[in-house]
C-alpha cells in the first residue's frame, strides 16, 4: 500500500509498532477475544500519531472504536484455507492425523467435515508454522491462501478448503485500511486503491460477525461475493470450536445493502441454533 501511495504522489512514512496479536503469536500470554491484531494501531489513529492502518480485514472485530472507519478495501485475493500436509488434503489424511491451526473457526470445520482427526494448537508466524509442521508438530496445517501468496510463498503443496466445507473468517482475503471518521483528504487519497465489491463484500461480512457478537477467535465464518444478477451472496457459518455443533447458510441481498445482508445472514443463523438443526456435513 505504501508504494502505491507514494507513486500516486502522496508521502508515506511508515510507523513500526508490535500488535497484542503479535507478542500471543509468540507464545506469551492468552488471546484476548476482539482486537488481537489490531488495538495497538487503532490507538495510533486515535491519538494521531497515525493517519492510517493497512489491517488484514479478518482481524478487525465487528465493531470499531469510535472515530474510525474503514475507508478503502482493495480488490480481493484468494479467501479460501488451504490445508498443508500431503497430498490430497484432509480427506487424504488418516484416522487420527493431528492438524494444526490456531484458530477455533478453523478448527469447528475440520472436526464437523473430519471428527476422527486431532486439532492441535499452533502459534507463531507462518514461517514459523510452516518449520513446525516440518519438524513433526502434526500431519497436516490449515493456513490462509492469501497470507502464503503475499509473503511470496508456495501455495502449490496446499489443498484449497471449499466454502462450503470451511467457510472463511470475514475479511478473509481482503485488506482493510482504516483511518480516522471524517478525514475527506484521506478518503479522497484512498478512493484510487478501493474496489467497491470488495468493500460491499466487507460491509457484509463485518456487519454479519456483529450480528453475532464475535471477535477474530471466534468460529465464525463469513464469505460474500457478486452474483451474476449483480447483487451479493453470502456463505455463513457459526459453531463449537470441538466440531460438536455448527450451522452454515447462504443468502442473497442488494449490492447497495450489504449491512441489511449481513444482518440477515446473523439472524438466519441465531434461528438455526435455536431449534438445534444438525451439524452441516
Amino acid at each position: 500500500m505504501a508504494e502505491r501511495l507514494i507513486g500516486a504522489g502522496h508521502q508515506v512514512e511508515l510507523l513500526e509498532m508490535v500488535t497484542s496479536g503479535d507478542r500471543w503469536s509468540a507464545g506469551d500470554g492468552p488471546a484476548p477475544d476482539k482486537g488481537l491484531f489490531v488495538k495497538e494501531l487503532e490507538e495510533a489513529l486515535l491519538d494521531g500519531r497515525a493517519d492510517l492502518a493497512v489491517h488484514s480485514a479478518k482481524d478487525l472485530p465487528g465493531e470499531l472504536p469510535a472515530g474510525l472507519a474503514v475507508l478503502a478495501v482493495p480488490p480481493r485475493a484468494d479467501p479460501r484455507d488451504v490445508v498443508v500436509g500431503p497430498p490430497g488434503g484432509l480427506d487424504a489424511l488418516p484416522a487420527g492425523a493431528r492438524v494444526a491451526t490456531g484458530s477455533p473457526r478453523r478448527a469447528a470445520q475440520v472436526l464437523a467435515a473430519r471428527p476422527d482427526l486431532r486439532v492441535v494448537p499452533i502459534r507463531g508466524n507462518v514461517d514459523t508454522r510452516l518449520r513446525k509442521l516440518a519438524d513433526g508438530a502434526a500431519e497436516a496445517l490449515v493456513l490462509a491462501a492469501a497470507g502464503l501468496v503475499r509473503l511470496g510463498l508456495d501455495t502449490a503443496g496446499g489443498e484449497p478448503l471449499d466454502v462450503e466445507r470451511c467457510t472463511p473468517a470475514p475479511g478473509q482475503g481482503l485488506l482493510a485500511l482504516e483511518g480516522r471518521a471524517g478525514r475527506a483528504d484521506l478518503a479522497a487519497a484512498l478512493a484510487p486503491l478501493d474496489d467497491p465489491v470488495a468493500h460491499a463484500c466487507l460491509r457484509a461480512e463485518r456487519a454479519l460477525l456483529a450480528g453475532l457478537g464475535g471477535g477474530c477467535m471466534t468460529p465464525v465464518g463469513a464469505l460474500c461475493a457478486p452474483d451474476a444478477a449483480g447483487g451479493l451472496v453470502l456463505t455463513a457459518f457459526a459453531g463449537d470450536p470441538d466440531g460438536s455443533r455448527g450451522e452454515r447458510v447462504v443468502r442473497e441481498g442488494a449490492l447497495d445493502d450489504p449491512e441489511g445482508l449481513g444482518r440477515a445472514a446473523a439472524e438466519a443463523l441465531r434461528e438455526r441454533q435455536t431449534a438445534g438443526a444438525p451439524p452441516p456435513r
